[in-house]
């Protein structure tokens, strides 16, 4: 934010995995690869930033933990000054709670008498919230947080022209919204909004007209709710993509920014002011003929659904293609020696983080801390 001087933030002392890691204190250059690493003052920098941006608007950060899922990470966004976390999955949110965590929305719906009776349990430890899109959700949660001695907070997803989960905006939301007055252990919290079919517009003009439209619709269905007087407590939705657009509109209480933490090679397109801190330490392992490389790692240790990766310090490098499992080639490749170690920049942090267990935080070219990242793999 202009003219906003970015206080320092208070960081809460890490937990390693091992507080005797021998890889604590060595140069990356020692470390095996691929290996999974975070620079930690660029993540650092992004928090601020987007702490700032926040600090004197409405709207309040609740970060996407599916972006790092990593509960030291998570806690620093914390210090930073989010009023709670986002998850994807109920196992995500279990994860945020086993390690203190007080408030944590899932954005997701959550079905199925196993998942339910988790989600109950969950929430007799914690402030939990979820989305909800039909009738048969909250139905069942209900029965399962009143058997419990839960509340599960609500927030009824709307569709803004996704095309995913969600109610239509309008009269369909306020059908469901009035329905949930006669179910116990539940409490109709709000609204959540995602404009996810836009957020990957490069254009910033145009992303900006489109999600603010887009947005809109649930913020008419707001006023809809408030009008015939139903409190809506929350609006919730939003991106790193879109922060400083759907985020300031007025009636959007919490934005679910994710990938700013970390960031990758697509978001950095779409959000140049926020740097890449994430990448892939990898090293070349065949030089097969005249400009070609191969290097140690493929869709096996790197996201790749929004394109191929790129080579930090190797802008001009090219990767013609990013699907095999275990290797990645390279055209127009330096004059790089086998055993060359470079940073392999994904093209999408969130899916990438997922396939690790554990981060290496680096800064200056020295390995400061080893974070786990404890809810990868957690889908259900």
């Amino acid at each position: 934010m202009a003219g906003v001087t970015q206080r320092a933030i208070p960081y809460p002392e890490t937990d390693t995995m091992n507080k005797f890691d021998p890889r604590i204190g060595r140069s990356l250059a020692d470390l095996d690869t691929p290996t999974l690493l975070l620079d930690r003052a660029a993540s650092d920098r992004n928090l601020a930033k987007m702490a700032a941006f926040f600090r004197d608007r409405h709207a309040k950060l609740r970060p996407h933990f599916k972006n790092h899922k990593c509960v030291t990470l998570a806690k620093r966004q914390l210090a930073a000054g989010a009023v709670g976390m986002t998850c994807a999955k109920l196992g995500e949110a279990e994860v945020l709670v086993e390690h203190g965590f007080e408030d944590v929305l899932i954005a997701n719906q959550v079905v199925g008498a196993p998942k339910v009776a988790r989600l109950a349990r969950l929430a007799t430890q914690a402030k939990v919230c979820v989305a909800i899109d039909h009738w048969d959700q909250a139905a069942a949660i209900s029965q399962a947080a009143t058997a419990a001695g839960a509340i599960v907070h609500l927030l009824i997803e709307v569709d803004i022209g996704m095309g995913r989960c969600g109610v239509q905006p309008g009269a369909p939301v306020m059908e469901l919204v009035r329905r949930l007055d006669d179910l116990s252990g539940v409490r109709f919290a709000g609204l959540q909004a995602f404009e996810g079919h836009l957020v990957h517009v490069l254009d910033r003009a145009e992303r900006t007209e489109r999600a603010t439209a887009a947005m809109q619709l649930a913020l008419d269905t707001r006023e809809m709710l408030e009008t015939a007087g139903i409190p809506v407590g929350c609006v919730s939705g939003c991106s790193s993509a879109t922060y400083n657009c759907t985020g300031v509109m007025e009636g959007v209480d919490e934005i679910q920014a994710g990938t700013y933490a970390t960031m990758d090679r697509q978001y950095h397109r779409l959000v140049p002011e926020f740097e890449i801190a994430l990448s892939v330490l990898v090293s070349v392992i065949s030089r097969p003929g005249s400009g070609s490389a191969v290097l140690d790692l493929g869709v096996k240790g790197a996201g790749g659904e929004f394109g191929v990766p790129a080579i930090r310090d190797f802008p001009n490098v090219e990767i013609p293609f990013f699907l095999s499992e275990e290797h990645t080639v390279v055209r127009n490749a330096p004059d790089w020696d086998i055993g060359q170690m470079l940073h392999l920049i994904p093209s999408h942090a969130c899916t990438t983080c997922n396939l690790y267990r554990e981060m290496i935080v680096h800064e200056n070219g020295f390995v400061v801390d080893v974070w786990p990242i404890e809810a990868s793999g957690r889908l259900a």
